[in-house]
């Protein structure tokens, strides 16, 4: 991926710092040349990086985890840069307009100034929050509740409480044990009647499960732990020797989650008994568009569950609208995958400009969607606004 956004990495890099340095740094700092120079030395060094990283296979671990270092050295360095620029450029415009007559009279305070004493606010910001992201908000965990109406939930269930975790991405989190294990401990004091995970357990190895397999063996619900797969556990984004390499690593990760106790569902379904009333838990494999896989097939998942309460798990929330609502009768689905881009403010996250529905839930004709935040990172552990989110489900009878 980075060989195809270098141009605007090297573009991003430079730009802010040949103007800071012509308009700030050449007039104020000492006249000495090689001290002017030392504020090219960050850039530098983050070129040269990059060029370093533009070599060799980009999809083992190791170049995915010095990848992901490279990119928050590079936020932190040069988000704030640019932040700045823009408030300064923005300075220096209305600097101008208020040389034009009539229109001074609005600008008679120094304008350029205040905007540059802006563009420093923000720019901190900027910094305070990727790095806030980077250092502990990954693993600021989050437990939220959620209640979910509808008059087929069975009596006996009226009061059920679901546990949906997701998006572990253990290939990005896997050196961390101790919050791995934290996590399970929070899942777990939520004393689940059912636990459901919709998916990428790992980044594209199964190995990422060596280190944490017996620590997530521990989850516990009475019902159990329903899990299905999402379209980074499919190992689409590492170069296989062979296709064959890549199907055994696929049938790995699935013996591993059946090994640690947990129900895979791969376009099936389990009813799950309370009293004389029962619901189905039903899953299938990941079903989104492209690039993603889209191996989800509905009816033989749903087979034998006609007229009763439905859950479905879908890694993919667009599935929702594509197939769930206009070809099925599923009264609830959830999902992930949108990470809400690990990155929020207030009711806003990025996520929104690619998917209708990226966080929380949705309900449409009494049917209802629930996306989770997801657990993990991708590529490197990083979370702002969008903390790792636990999501008590209650199920409650109209």
């Amino acid at each position: 991926m980075i060989h195809r956004i270098f141009f605007l990495l090297l573009f991003l890099m430079w730009l802010p710092d040949t103007y800071i340095y012509f308009q700030f740094v050449k007039p104020c700092v000492s006249r000495r040349r090689w001290v002017r120079m030392l504020w090219w030395l960050p850039s530098l060094v983050l070129t040269v990086s990059l060029i370093c990283l533009m070599f060799g296979d980009n999809f083992t671990s190791m170049r995915v985890m010095l990848t992901g270092v490279y990119m928050v050295t590079f936020l932190t360095i040069t988000v704030p840069k640019c932040l700045f620029v823009i408030f300064s450029l923005l300075g220096k415009t209305f600097s101008q307009i208020g040389k034009i007559p009539m229109l001074g009279i609005l600008f008679k305070w120094p304008i350029e100034r205040v905007f540059n004493i802006v563009g420093i606010v923000v720019a901190c910001a900027g910094a305070y929050i990727i790095l806030y992201g980077f250092i502990y908000g990954w693993r600021r965990y989050e437990v939220k509740e959620v209640t979910f109406n509808h008059p087929d939930i069975p009596e006996a269930f009226d009061g059920y409480r679901i546990v949906q975790i997701s998006d572990f991405h253990l290939g990005t989190i896997a050196r961390y044990p101790d919050d791995i294990q934290r996590a399970v401990n929070l899942i777990n004091a939520q004393e689940p009647d059912l636990i459901a995970f919709t998916g990428d357990l790992v980044n594209n190895e199964a190995t990422e499960l060596n280190v944490s397999e017996e620590i997530l063996s521990k989850l516990h619900a009475r019902d159990g732990v329903f899990s299905v797969l999402g379209n980074h556990d499919y190992g689409t984004y590492r170069r296989w020797p062979s296709n064959r390499a890549r199907v055994e690593n696929l049938n790995d990760l699935k013996r591993r989650q059946i090994l640690m106790g947990w129900q895979l569902l791969l376009n099936e379904n389990k009813i799950v008994k309370r009293g004389n009333d029962s619901i189905a838990v039903v899953g299938v494999e990941n079903d989104g568009k492209p690039p993603f896989p889209a191996l989800g097939d509905l009816p033989r998942a749903t087979q034998g569950t006609e007229g009763m309460f439905k859950i479905l798990l879908s890694h993919d929330p667009s599935h929702w609208r594509r197939k769930v609502l206009p070809e099925t009768d599923i009264q609830l689905m959830l999902s992930g995958h949108t990470h809400a881009m690990q990155f929020r403010l207030g009711c806003f996250s990025p996520s929104a400009w690619i998917y209708p529905e990226w966080g929380g839930l949705y309900i449409e004709n009494g049917r209802g969607l629930h996306v989770n935040a997801g657990l993990g990172s991708v590529m490197i552990p990083y979370r702002f606004g969008a903390w790792p989110e636990i999501t008590v489900i209650t199920l409650k009878r109209e």
